[in-house]
């Protein structure tokens, strides 16, 4: 079963630029500032457990919270259980995402010990199993189900996902018009689980037709360490060359002309940038002197920077100081990756770490006439 034709993603311009998905990071304040002033071609959601969210964890739907500036955006889900991812595709397509990413990556110990993330390099026919699942779940959306007929989401939050569809733009209401046979599933990995097995791997994806493969250059037993090895990703792209699948390169990219390079170098559809987007949405547009803009507006005056740095702090309160335990310190660290560039970056992050409010963070701002 293939809910990949004519999807989004054969729609976008090549090379693609997009916003790799970071847990911790890239929830939807984040998002909203990288599309504004960075433009990424498609953005992702922070991965959310499919075995929560079909548990009943309600505050697990935070995590797809975004707004109609974000799109094409792709919800990302993890786990293990296939029932599971299908039951949440359905509401990930009553939400209205354009896509929706497994993630087979992500190499937290907790996830991996789950049998999930990178894990599932080890359990090829268990990843089979779920790609094949997930789109049984975008088709069973596009035969009538909803989030109420699934039999493991609870009553919560179905009400919770109806609400929330219903403000909807009527194209992403109607079960025919704007979604039909175009939902893609992509899949994004690593090289292998303990070493390089991309031959062996890649290939087991592919039988299952993913849109897209996005993949790290790095294995899970690296984590986060040492180097991106590209060669292993330019290896996953001659096999997806041979499909109608595409492959993006992801993992140690500096900046946009290093994201050029790489691209050409290693014969990728695009690339995922993730770390290089702390504090610089800019990273995604190209100056024309070849260059990285990191101002906003059309002045080339660095401290505008920090005008962002203070919209993405009013975002972030407009977006969760309505919602139950609000905390405003998981926006601190973005705001220390807004000034790390600056020469006395030390002393005015050790004031922004103390914020608890967007305008406290403006007052800190305006004493070191950053604003």
């Amino acid at each position: 079963m293939n809910n990949n034709i004519d999807n989004f993603w054969s729609k976008l311009k090549k090379p693609i630029f997009g916003l790799s998905p970071m847990d911790g990071v890239t929830d939807q304040p984040y998002r909203f500032i990288q599309k504004k002033y960075g433009k990424p071609a498609v953005i992702y959601t922070e991965f959310t457990n499919v075995e929560g969210v079909c548990h009943g964890a309600t505050t697990l739907l935070r995590d797809f919270i975004y707004d109609e500036t974000q799109r094409p955006i792709v919800a990302q889900i993890y786990g293990k259980t296939p029932k599971y991812f299908r039951q949440t595709a359905v509401i990930l397509c009553q939400l209205g995402f354009n896509g929706i990413d497994i993630n087979m990556g992500c190499p937290a110990k907790s996830v991996d010990n789950s049998g999930s993330g990178a894990a599932l390099i080890k359990t090829p026919e268990l990843a089979q199993d779920i790609i094949k699942a997930t789109k049984l779940g975008i088709q069973d959306y596009l035969n009538g189900q909803r989030a109420k007929d699934c039999s493991n989401i609870t009553e919560e939050i179905s009400q919770a996902v109806e609400k929330k569809a219903k403000l909807l733009p009527k194209k992403y209401q109607e079960k025919s018009k704007g979604l039909s046979g175009t939902i893609p599933v992509s899949v994004k990995t690593r090289i292998g689980y303990s070493s390089a097995i991309v031959e062996e791997w890649i290939p087991i994806l592919l039988k299952m037709e993913p849109a897209v493969i996005a993949i790290h250059g790095r294995t899970l037993k690296q984590q986060y360490s040492g180097n991106a090895n590209w060669n292993e990703i330019k290896k996953a792209a001659n096999l997806c060359h041979k499909t109608k699948t595409l492959i993006l390169g992801n993992g140690d990219i500096q900046d946009f002309q290093d994201a050029q390079r790489k691209i050409k170098e290693y014969g990728v559809d695009g690339v995922l940038i993730g770390r290089a987007t702390f504090g610089n949405p800019f990273i995604f547009v190209e100056n024309k002197d070849g260059g990285n803009k990191i101002s906003c507006g059309a002045t080339n005056n660095r401290e505008n920077i920090f005008e962002v740095a203070l919209e993405h702090s009013r975002v972030f309160e407009k977006t969760y100081s309505n919602k139950p335990r609000y905390n405003f310190l998981p926006m601190r660290k973005h705001l220390g990756w807004y000034v790390r560039n600056i020469s006395n970056a030390k002393i005015v992050r050790a004031d922004l770490f103390k914020t608890n409010s967007a305008e406290e963070v403006e007052t800190v701002l305006k004493n070191y006439k950053l604003l």
